[in-house]
């Protein structure tokens, strides 16, 4: 369903009467596209602290132009005295390690903010905490809150968001997706970037039109919605795909295969046989695990049957741990591989009448956490999760007009995602050179006012 407030809010009397009633005023998101495939206009290095990385070889190569060279003194003018106004402020936070130092942050940014275009980017690159310094520690904590709360006021289609980091080169997929339109609806977080596992490809080496080439992906849950969005990203990237939805799902899931040139697998999930019928259906191996099969049951516990409660837990929870469990197990996921879970920021904040659903993607997130560090050094293989907000889909079409607009509304960009936003943040963490990514769980919301 189209989002007719968006709509009008654009235009020239909706941005009158928003301002003037005091109304969210959302800016409709530059998203990819093969005709806008970079953000429009230059970047600009700032620093706070004592500058240690060297980013701008691998910020050169994110496509956008480097404006002024060298990091800018904090509160001065940009080197080169460029007139033309940012599409990306990259902050070099990794240094600040005081109180005192966080002043730096602020003179850095405050008198650049409000140069920075429309559906720009601000990105906070900070160092992983320090146990042994709580100075450290609590400063670059404290950039998580500033990231957070500059999200919720900078406006006008921008996101602002937190990279810790050590080593740039390691980095460099994870730059490039934050700094694209690619990134549209990944707003507030928090991402790290550890050490590459062995199997990580360098950058350099891979397509950067088709960075799957070669590799072949399995998407559950792929016959409509965000899974045909799925299929769609990844077979543009370049990946085999292999589809997998319930039977009863059969002509939406040929039509979705068919039109990528991948391969319909249709069946149950949740089937005792389904880890090995997967398998014999991949005999040459599996690169890239999109669990996106999900249903919901609601109702408020009090209401809420045994029979509702079992199936949303076995086809949200069950299904994926034993399905990655076992396709790890019996090495169909080869190394250098990557699965991609989807939970949700009701997993994270929870919501009332999923008691179920919650649970469930909460489970998610417990399940990243603690196979993340097993997988890369047992298997090679890295594991993260997208979470979803509210996602402009079928269901939430379908959901009362209120609630459907407070889901809406209630995000720092004032406006639901797509699933093509889901797809691109998946395609980030499937991407051969994205293998220092892994344990994180990226919120796909806009910045959702709900949870963290």
């Amino acid at each position: 369903m189209a989002d007719r407030y968006l709509r009008l809010a654009a235009t020239a009397p909706g941005r009158f009467l928003t301002r003037r009633l005091g109304l969210p005023r959302p800016v409709p998101l530059d998203r990819w596209s093969p005709e806008r495939p970079s953000l429009d206009g230059p970047l600009l290095l700032l620093s706070a602290g004592e500058p240690h990385l060297a980013l701008e070889p691998v910020l050169a190569r994110t496509g956008l132009p480097l404006l002024g060279g060298p990091p800018a003194v904090p509160g001065g003018a940009p080197a080169g005295g460029a007139a033309s106004r940012p599409a990306a402020l990259v902050l070099d936070a990794t240094g600040v390690r005081t109180v005192e130092e966080l002043a730096e942050v602020h003179a850095a940014l405050h008198p650049r903010v409000r140069s920075l275009a429309p559906s720009g980017r601000v990105l906070v690159l900070g160092a992983p905490l320090d146990p042994a310094d709580p100075h450290q520690s609590a400063v670059q904590q404290g950039l998580e809150g500033f990231v957070r709360s500059l999200g919720k006021e900078i406006g006008g289609g921008r996101t602002v968001n937190l990279l810790r980091l050590t080593d740039p080169a390691a980095a460099e997929s994870t730059l490039r997706f934050l700094l694209s339109p690619k990134s549209a609806y990944v707003d507030g977080q928090v991402i790290e970037v550890g050490e590459p596992e062995g199997a990580n490809r360098c950058l350099a080496e891979v397509d950067r039109d088709r960075p799957l080439a070669g590799r072949t992906a399995l998407v559950t849950g792929a016959a409509r919605g965000i899974g045909e969005a799925l299929v769609r990203t990844l077979a543009r990237d370049g990946a085999r795909v292999v589809c997998l939805d319930v039977p009863s799902a059969g002509a939406d899931l040929d039509r979705v295969a068919s039109s990528v040139g991948g391969d319909p697998l249709a069946l149950d999930i949740t089937a005792p046989d389904a880890a090995a019928r997967i398998g014999g259906a991949l005999p040459d191996g599996l690169d890239v695990l999109v669990h996106n099969a999900g249903i919901t049951r609601d109702r408020r516990l009090a209401n809420m049957s045994a029979d509702r409660w079992n199936a949303v837990l076995d086809v949200n929870l069950g299904s994926v741990l034993r399905t990655t469990e076992a396709l790890l197990g019996e090495g169909v996921l080869r190394r250098g591989g990557r699965v991609v879970a989807t939970a949700s920021i009701s997993g994270i904040a929870g919501n009332t009448g999923q008691t179920n659903y919650a649970t469930s993607k909460a489970g998610i997130v417990g399940m990243v956490r603690a196979l993340a560090p097993v997988a890369r050094a047992e298997h090679g293989v890295t594991v993260n999760a997208v979470a979803p907000g509210f996602i402009e889909t079928a269901m939430t079409a379908a959901v009362p007009l209120l609630i459907r607009e407070a889901g809406r509304r209630m995000t720092s960009l004032g406006q639901g995602g797509l699933p093509q936003d889901v797809a691109e943040t998946t395609a980030w963490l499937a991407h051969p050179a994205s293998g220092a990514v892994n344990g994180q769980v990226v919120r796909v919301c806009g910045q959702s006012l709900l949870g963290a």
